[in-house]
């Protein structure tokens, strides 16, 4: 199975390997073509990411630190797939490998510097294509409301408005403040709904419903409360009011409100520019500290 990864002008190819990794390479296959936009690291910080369209676990899973440059993976408890560009520093996870670019590496670093300078700056937008090989399966009936699916698929098409009103904002503290505490607490609801996934097999149905329906109440009355996202934090409730209904399968309604909380979260992560923050706070620490 080949790939492209287009961004801009540029082309890479990618050549994944579909017998170490037949699960998720299917479930990428059922969303080509993709239209995606690229993300840069805030603690490994040698490779270039996007949002993952759907749920797997862990497959022939390695230790991230074993991926070479130009690998190709996909990292489930982040929903990432990912292109590494040049070493990792340490980082703990286990992912999975789904191939290799086929030339381009400098260009790809090239690429990966320029995305963490201007990241949050300007919108780094790209496709994955299929080239040859991608056979994709028949997607199974949705197992939850008509009414989830919509929110899911507003989400993934388009960020929120009440986001582009916060960045507009002046006040005190505005918009940084908000941003990150709404960045951060959307990316915890994330991982605290793939907890939730991790257990199912193992706790009791009641149990991950009320875990799931507390998180989701955390995250989205913070939202519109503190960081006065309104719009954002009622697609957040939904979830919560779906996690009290029995009539709704789990499984299926944990994996809808995981790619809800991560598409969220990648949005506000969109608009943070990573590189000058961490730049500004060095120069602050140094000054205090001078």
């Amino acid at each position: 199975m080949k790939l492209d990864l287009i961004v801009g002008d540029e082309r890479w190819r990618i050549a994944c390997d579909t017998a170490r990794a037949p699960r998720t390479l299917a479930a990428i296959a059922a969303t080509l073509p993709t239209a995606l936009q690229l993300h840069t690291p805030k603690i490994a910080g040698q490779h270039i990411y996007w949002h993952a369209p759907f749920v797997e676990d862990a497959e022939g899973g390695v230790d991230v630190m074993e991926a070479q440059p130009g690998a190709f993976l996909y990292w489930p408890a982040r929903q990432f797939l990912e292109l590494i560009f040049a070493p990792l520093q340490a980082e703990t996870a286990e992912v999975t490998l789904l191939g290799q670019i086929e030339g381009g590496l400098p260009e790809l670093q090239a690429l990966g510097l320029r995305l963490r300078e201007q990241h949050g700056r300007r919108l780094f937008a790209g496709n994955l294509v299929p080239i040859e090989g991608a056979q994709a399966p028949e997607p199974p009936p949705s197992q939850v409301s008509d009414e989830l699916v919509a929110i899911r698929q507003k989400l993934w098409t388009t960020s929120p408005a009440d986001i582009e009103a916060l960045l507009a904002s002046r006040a005190t503290m505005h918009p940084a403040g908000p941003l990150f505490l709404a960045e951060s607490e959307a990316r915890i609801l994330h991982e605290l709904l793939w907890w939730v996934r991790g257990s199912l097999a193992t706790e009791e149905p009641r149990i991950s419903r009320r875990i799931a329906a507390v998180a989701c109440n955390k995250a989205a009355t913070r939202l519109r409360d503190f960081c006065h996202l309104g719009e954002s934090a009622e697609a957040i409730f939904a979830l919560e009011a779906a996690f009290g209904r029995d009539d709704i399968p789990l499984a299926a309604l944990v994996d809808e409100a995981i790619l809800c909380a991560g598409r969220l979260a990648a949005w506000l992560d969109l608009r943070i520019p990573w590189s000058a923050v961490n730049e500004a706070t060095r120069s602050a620490l140094d000054e205090a500290t001078a």
